[in-house]
């Protein structure tokens, strides 16, 4: 029988890492934050492109394996899928970002979060998820869940007599979005964190729309924060991956699970995430300044119906995305004077931004929800599920403002007739 020993683990010598006393300000973060050593003194995170790795004999691999029970081990790894030094690297960022004690990146943001219910919820259990929401979040949690057993109410967003009223002695979570796809309602966090409290229910809120850099939610008393990081965490278009923020023992137990279910991220993602990290700061400015400036021009505009962006005074979270949020974001949603055809060509007309879903790279995006998400259902089944067909979805990048309002104006010109 081998003996368990506490024989330190061979690893190459690295220099001591002191970190700057005062390290607060977001953008410093997203540069600096959980910063990792390594031997090879390099600026950049190396990548550790290894499924596998070694150990010097069966001492040695005793006592990692001693060390993890404790959960003590922090630069020594057994397999890729449970733990890499490149994804290491970057939960620890994410985590100084949030002001978690711990985070886990995905190999997707639909991976995070469903890894993250599956996880939380128990056969028999209930949870509780606000109506304006992603389609397939949504779409997991009613249909997916119920497969197993799970019950979900689905509740106007910013009714909380209604959201407190749905929680039942079985209610084990709270999902929500803020800002909210497509309409960018805004949560009131310190509300919904007083509720779920009361009812000893944990929380967990998608901030993908806003990132890190306009709204932490675990400040103001959220247990879990989730995010598509191919949005603006990554900011660059060129990768997937998804992200968990909390308590280390909210964190634990999906851990466990990611390395059994094998939603890893691929290090070479990681490292280019880590690459898009450093420049989140300076993107994220743009990002807040062309929205609210592409938000006030149309809203005035005469071939504009409506416009949706919290930094708007007309916005119905108005005043709660002030006391929250550091910034507004880059997406603007609003609906044209128009019908279907009508929204199709004022798209069409558009010169800068470009056909496509997501948001929160570089290059602005435009979309029409009724044709690019909810095309497979009529015009009556998307308006009960709140999609107008003359919605667009403006998904602003860091071109200059002014070029996106003339190019904006330029193609509500299809819509003189309304005007």
């Amino acid at each position: 029988m081998t003996t368990l020993n506490t024989r330190p683990i061979a690893l190459t010598e690295q220099p001591e890492v002191r970190p700057p006393q005062v390290r607060t300000g977001p953008s410093t973060l997203s540069v600096h934050g959980g910063r990792q050593p390594n031997p090879y003194h390099s600026i950049s995170e190396p990548i550790v492109q290894a499924a596998t790795y070694t150990f010097v004999d069966t001492e040695d691999l005793c006592y990692f394996k001693d060390q993890s029970l404790w959960g003590v081990v922090e630069d020594r790894y057994e397999y890729g899928r449970y733990g890499n030094p490149t994804i290491r690297s970057v939960e620890k960022r994410l985590a100084c970002l949030e002001g978690a004690e711990a985070a886990l990146l995905f190999s997707s943001g639909m991976a995070a979060i469903t890894t993250t219910l599956l996880t939380l919820l128990p056969s028999g259990s209930h949870l509780v998820i606000t109506d304006d929401a992603y389609r397939q979040t949504r779409q997991f949690c009613t249909h997916f869940l119920k497969r197993l057993g799970i019950a979900c109410s689905v509740v106007p967003i910013g009714d909380y007599q209604a959201l407190e009223a749905s929680i039942r002695a079985e209610t084990r979570l709270i999902f929500s979005e803020t800002p909210t796809n497509p309409y960018l309602r805004v949560v009131d966090l310190e509300r919904l964190a007083d509720i779920a409290h009361r009812h000893r229910v944990t929380t967990v809120i998608d901030t993908t729309i806003a990132s890190p850099l306009n709204l932490r939610p675990l400040e103001w008393g959220i247990d879990l924060v989730v995010h598509s990081a191919t949005k603006y965490l990554a900011g660059h278009n060129d990768l997937l991956a998804g992200v968990v923020a909390g308590r280390a023992e909210l964190i634990a137990p999906i851990h466990e699970n990611l390395d059994m279910m094998g939603a890893i991220a691929d290090p070479l993602n990681a490292a280019w995430l880590l690459r898009g990290l450093k420049t989140l700061g300076v993107r994220m400015e743009r990002h807040n300044r062309n929205g609210q400036a592409v938000a006030e021009f149309l809203e005035q505009h005469p071939a504009v119906e409506c416009v949706w962006y919290p930094g708007l005074a007309s916005h119905p979270d108005h005043e709660i995305a002030l006391r929250q949020m550091r910034g507004f974001g880059g997406m603007v949603s609003f609906t044209v004077k128009g019908d279907l055809d009508d929204t199709s060509r004022f798209v069409d007309a558009l010169t800068i931004p470009q056909i496509a879903t997501s948001f929160g790279g570089a290059e602005s995006l435009v979309s029409q929800p009724a044709v690019m998400s909810y095309y497979e259902l009529s015009s009556e089944e998307r308006q009960e599920l709140g999609i107008r067909d003359n919605l667009v979805r403006l998904a602003l990048g860091i071109e200059d403002a002014d070029d996106l309002i003339a190019d904006l104006n330029q193609a509500l010109s299809v819509l003189r007739h309304y005007q």
